[in-house]
């Protein structure tokens, strides 16, 4: 069966610039036919000769004034994250253009002070030197130069950082034009706010921006990997809530889902955002994740099919399956390790403040209410909770306990037929979680959630009912989003009725799902719940502290936002605003505008309700919104010793909280 393959575009390869630090050289290939053409071409362009180590081939050139064709072009550059880029310079004083080996200076700064200046790179010659990154160049522009390879478009870009005036664009236009071979095929890419406005007021310079590249995809990899199973189309017309799906299955989906349950890939027609709690998932079960237009078209003829699916950078691998790819699946899955849920500590029966949490309560109130004590704990500057409480694992034994759904529980549990197919599970799963929710609660824990709502201050304002279980926001175990949250609950018996409602969660296909594929027993599993005081935000998102397509680099995070309440951001329905975001140098990089015509807001009546966006395709976050994130984010990797952090976050006005921080599972 013929490979399958098509490219993708990232809009991330180029990273913040001013402070990277130099990478390692690499051995370099051969360019001229000798040593002595290597001088002398060198000469003739005004360049020094490259070192050329005796009785070796000659070594490539580590700058050349053209790109003259193709092969130029693909010596010169490197390939990140469906992007092929090189790097350019103009000399202001001269009007010399360099095109350098990015494979050898990864960044610009490093070769101009190597190659131009030939001076040492010291604080008060680098503080010189950053001049040219503002309005007023005093030497240099400094330039990418892309091939997005999945929409076959080429672009060249300054710094997101680059305070480069109209005039500055229209100079770099121009020598690359005259130097590189396709030159008339390439458009300036503004990748800021400040650089958007720019390029709308030079309209002789044809420009593109980063939204209309990322609608113009046709492949992503949202999470990278190789699995083997039956190939599923799965019907457009099919409501999400009828779905059944069986961890063996690589499912194709016309439209994004909100919500799935294990499976061994998947490949999505309609593109969402890394960010949706789907793919933050699919990186947690391990499995390949990809978006692709027209897949259902492209894959027909293997559908029904057992395949081999593997999801890289640029490209994706789907085939028939051999023998021995088959029993190596097999094989993996037998030996998946098993995640095992905190120990759940049942004398508990305090309704306790989130300032009065520690790590430690984990054990009583989950890690999602624990995390945000340990962060009010640590008095983060800038960083704000939300205040709160947590109701403990006991109510929820207690409920089960009394109600008798505990005995409902074992029996489904103990049926072979439960065990084996998730279609039988999805009818006795959906009755344990009626179950959960008409049962009545305990008129003493609802007093006491009345008593915590009025210490809050809470007894007529929205609150939030959020889960908090023992099995989520685990390093090992994140469940994004497998478990419900109840907006906006207004008063002591709404707020009663949504803990049950949580409660009952646990016992949705999904949740189920989730904690069976990671071999979670179900005598652990306790709902935790956290009720805190809602936030009507202005703005909302997810933050991820890892570059999308670069995993060793720490120093850009990766933010998705959108107006309003962050519900819809998390679904992963509609594009968000994308930014990276340098906690380092404060670079910011525009990956994409919010596409929604409408946006969540809180109902005066309890819940949430659509409003039109007029902000639709406008910032949602301003530049100093989103550096305050990234500080913020970068301090709590110090709070929780974790590099790798999922940060859910509001802003209310000028006004920033944090209502979630979990380990970034499989990252």
């Amino acid at each position: 069966m013929r490979h399958l393959v098509v490219c993708i575009v990232a809009l991330v390869a180029c990273k913040n610039e001013p402070k990277e630090q130099p990478a390692l050289a690499k051995p370099v290939t051969p360019a001229p036919a000798d040593a002595a053409a290597a001088v002398a071409q060198a000469a003739d362009a005004g360049e020094v000769a490259p070192n050329v180590l005796p009785d070796t081939a000659p070594a490539q050139r580590m700058f050349v004034p053209k790109l003259g064709d193709a092969a130029t072009f693909e010596s010169y550059s490197k390939e990140i994250g469906g992007e092929r880029f090189a790097k350019f310079v103009v000399d202001l004083h001269t009007d010399a253009i360099y095109y350098f080996d990015v494979n050898v200076y990864a960044v610009h700064k490093d070769f101009i002070f190597q190659e131009l200046y030939k001076k040492p790179k010291t604080k008060e010659a680098v503080r010189v030197f950053d001049k040219n990154y503002t309005e007023k160049k005093t030497d240099f522009l400094m330039c990418y130069l892309v091939h997005h390879l999945s929409q076959d478009q080429w672009t060249f870009a300054f710094w997101d950082g680059d305070r480069a005036t109209s005039e500055h664009v229209r100079h770099a236009y121009k020598r690359m034009k005259e130097s590189f071979f396709l030159g008339d095929k390439v458009k300036f890419r503004p990748d800021s706010n400040y650089q958007e406005n720019v390029a709308k007021k030079t309209p002789d310079v044809p420009f593109i921006l980063n939204d209309q590249l990322y609608k113009l995809q046709a492949y992503a990899a949202f999470n990278k990997g190789t699995a083997v199973g039956t190939l599923r189309m799965v019907p457009p017309d099919v409501p999400e809530s009828e779905l059944v799906f069986q961890p063996e299955e690589i499912v194709v989906l016309h439209s994004t889902l909100s919500d799935i349950t294990p499976v061994a890939g998947i490949i999505s027609e309609t593109f969402s955002t890394p960010l949706a709690h789907v793919n933050l998932r699919a990186k947690g079960w391990k499995i390949p994740n990809i978006g692709l237009k027209d897949a259902s078209k492209k894959l027909a003829e293997l559908a029904g099919k057992t395949v081999y699916f593997e999801a890289r950078d640029t490209d994706y691998v789907l085939r028939a399956a051999t023998d021995a790819e088959v029993a190596a699946q097999k094989e993996r899955t037998e030996k998946r390790k098993k995640v095992v849920p905190p120990k759940a500590d049942l004398t508990a029966a305090e309704l306790t403040p989130l300032d009065k949490m520690g790590a430690d309560d984990v054990h009583r109130f989950g890690a999602k209410a624990a995390n945000l004590g340990v962060i009010m704990a640590a008095n983060v500057p800038k960083v704000q909770v939300p205040p709160g409480f947590g109701i403990p694992y006991r109510y929820y034994d207690q409920h089960l306990k009394q109600n008798k759904i505990d005995a409902q529980i074992a029996a489904a549990l103990a049926d072979a037929a439960f065990q084996k197919d998730a279609g039988a599970r999805k009818p006795k799963l959906a009755a344990i979680k009626k179950a959960v929710i008409d049962a009545p609660l305990d008129a003493e824990l609802c007093t006491k959630i009345g008593a915590a709502l009025e210490a809050l201050g809470a007894t007529d304002k929205g609150v939030f009912v959020r889960s908090s279980h023992n099995a989520e926001d685990l390093d090992d175990f994140s469940a994004a989003g497998i478990y419900d949250t109840v907006p906006n609950a207004r008063g002591k018996d709404n707020v009663c009725k949504a803990v049950k409602e949580v409660w009952g969660s646990i016992w949705k296909p999904t949740a189920y799902e989730a904690r069976k594929l990671a071999g979670i027993d179900e005598a652990l599993v306790f709902g935790g719940v956290l009720v805190q005081i809602g936030v009507n935000a202005t703005a909302a998102g997810v933050l991820v502290t890892v570059h999308p397509t670069d995993p060793s680099d720490e120093k850009n995070y990766t933010i998705n936002a959108k107006s309003g309440l962050g519900i819809a951001v998390v679904d992963g329905r509609k594009v968000p605003e994308s930014l990276l975001v340098s906690w380092y140098n404060h670079g910011i990089r525009v990956l994409s505008r919010s596409d929604e015509d409408t946006k969540l807001v809180f109902d005066d009546n309890g819940g949430v309700h659509e409003v039109p966006n007029p902000a639709k395709g406008k910032p949602v976050l301003t530049n100093q919104m989103a550096i305050r994130l990234a500080d913020a984010a970068h301090r709590l990797t110090k709070v929780f010793k974790n590099p790798k952090l999922d940060i859910e976050w509001v802003f209310a006005g000028d006004d920033m909280y944090i209502v979630q921080t979990r380990p970034l599972v499989n990252q």
